[in-house]
């Protein structure tokens, strides 16, 4: 395989477009651009979860993720191509049932936050459901990929599992939110 990037800076984006990967050229904030981005933001942010300490077998999955969200930013890059499919949203949802399936019952809203490794998982987890906003809207006026959109959305359910599972590590828990801590406060005054 050849260099993929032989020189950093083009300069071919100073005038604030930029090419997309069947050559053409967009302003760079036009939401095919937005959408692929906010997919790179996500796979960073994956990156730094697994970067604050989880246990390997999460690790490999999140890894796996960051291959799938790759593609899915390259999907989104090329106007046409198609590289996410069902068998991938199946794998998601497998993930998803495996780790959901040793935590209580929910009875309260979970707080962004416990260690670092769930508190970054809540993080990937909200820039997952706006990477979805993102491409939702460029379905409206773009032809994309029907299974990128679920991807995305499913993604997003299993990271919100994970940060239950992660905030369980060490034997620490998650942060449930108190809707009755101003009453609480006010009696204790």
């Amino acid at each position: 395989m050849g260099h993929r990037l032989s020189k950093i800076y083009t300069r071919t984006g100073d005038a604030g477009t930029t090419g997309l990967g069947d050559g053409s050229r967009v302003d760079k904030d036009c939401l095919r651009v937005d959408a692929y981005g906010t997919v790179d933001e996500l796979n960073s942010h994956i990156g730094m979860v697994i970067a604050a300490g989880v246990d390997t077998c999460i690790a490999q999955q999140l890894l796996d993720i960051q291959h799938d969200l790759f593609d899915l930013g390259s999907e989104l890059c090329v106007p046409g191509y198609s590289a996410i499919d069902e068998a991938m949203i199946d794998k998601l949802e497998e993930m998803l049932d495996a780790h959901n399936a040793g935590l209580p019952a929910l009875k309260e809203f979970v707080l962004p936050g416990g260690n670092l490794a769930a508190a970054s998982c809540h993080v990937a987890r909200t820039v997952c459901r706006r990477a979805e906003r993102i491409a939702v809207s460029l379905a409206r006026i773009e032809t994309i990929n029907p299974p990128v959109i679920k991807y995305l959305n499913r993604l997003s359910d299993l990271l919100f599992v994970l940060c239950r599972v992660l905030a369980r590590q060490d034997g620490q828990t998650e942060v449930l939110w108190d809707k009755n801590r101003r009453q609480t406060q006010r009696e204790k005054e």
